[in-house]
C-alpha cells in the first residue's frame, strides 16, 4: 500500500461511462428497442436495459440471434449509432452528483479513468455534450474497442489498469451492470454497483452498492 492512503482508498478510479458519468441508458435503450422493433425484433426499453446495458452491439447481435434467429443487417450498428447520437445531443446530461466526485478525487490525489463497452466516437461524444470531456484526456479513455473481449471479460479493465500504471487490486471499479461488475471480479478488481437503473441483486458481485454519486467518496475513502 502506498504511504499516505487508507485501507479504502484505491490508487486507481475506473469508471464506467454510460449510466455512470453520463445519463445515457434510459435514452439509449429507449433508441435501441425502437431500432430493433424497427427491424421486425419488437423489444421495450425496459428490455433493452435488462438485455444489453453494459454490453457491446456485438452483444445485441449475440442475444437477437440466440433469441430470436435472426441476425441483424450490416447498417444495424450504423443506424443505431445515428439515433442514439441524434438523442444524446438533444438531451444527455451528467449523471447527479459525479463532477463533485470527481473534484473528490482530485482533491484527494487519486487518479481516474473510464473504461467502456462504447466506441470511443460515443464516449467523447457523451463527455463533451456532458461537459465532462475536459477531465477526461484522451490518454484516460478506453473503449471495448481496444481489447479482443468485451465484458463480461476483464480484458477491458486489465488494459486500462496497465495503461494507468496501477497493478489490479489497487484499482476500484464504479458499474451500474451486471456485466460490468462480473468484469471487474473477473479482472481481481474491488466494484461498486450504482443501482439506479439496475435492481441491487443483479448486482449481487459487488463489493458495495450504491443510489447516489453522493455516496461514493465514503466508500473510496477520499
Amino acid at each position: 500500500m502506498t504511504p499516505g492512503r487508507t485501507a479504502s482508498r484505491p490508487g486507481l478510479v475506473i469508471f464506467d461511462n454510460d449510466g455512470v458519468l453520463v445519463d445515457s441508458e434510459r435514452i439509449a435503450n429507449a433508441v435501441m428497442a425502437e431500432i430493433l422493433t424497427g427491424y421486425g425484433v419488437p423489444t421495450t426499453a425496459d428490455e433493452a436495459i435488462r438485455d444489453f446495458m453494459g454490453g457491446s452491439m456485438t452483444l445485441v447481435r449475440t442475444v437477437v440471434r440466440e433469441r430470436h434467429g435472426r441476425d441483424m443487417p450490416a447498417e444495424f450498428e450504423d443506424a443505431y449509432h445515428r439515433a442514439v447520437f441524434a438523442a444524446f445531443r438533444a438531451g444527455l446530461k451528467a449523471v447527479a452528483g459525479v463532477a463533485d466526485l470527481l473534484d473528490a478525487l482530485v482533491a484527494a490525489g487519486v487518479p481516474y479513468c473510464v473504461a467502456s463497452s462504447g466506441t470511443h466516437d460515443r464516449i467523447r461524444l457523451t463527455l463533451t455534450t456532458t461537459g465532462l470531456i475536459g477531465r477526461f484526456p484522451d490518454a484516460v479513455i478506453f473503449s471495448s474497442q481496444d481489447v479482443a473481449h468485451d465484458k463480461p471479460a476483464p480484458d477491458l479493465f486489465l488494459v486500462a489498469a496497465e495503461k494507468m500504471g496501477f497493478a489490479p487490486e489497487d484499482c476500484a471499479v464504479i458499474e451500474d451492470s451486471p456485466l460490468g461488475v462480473a468484469a471487474a471480479r473477473a479482472a481481481g478488481m474491488r466494484v461498486y454497483g450504482h443501482t439506479a437503473l439496475t435492481p441491487p441483486e443483479r448486482l449481487g458481485g459487488a463489493d458495495a452498492l450504491f443510489g447516489t454519486m453522493r455516496e461514493v467518496p465514503e466508500l473510496l475513502g477520499v
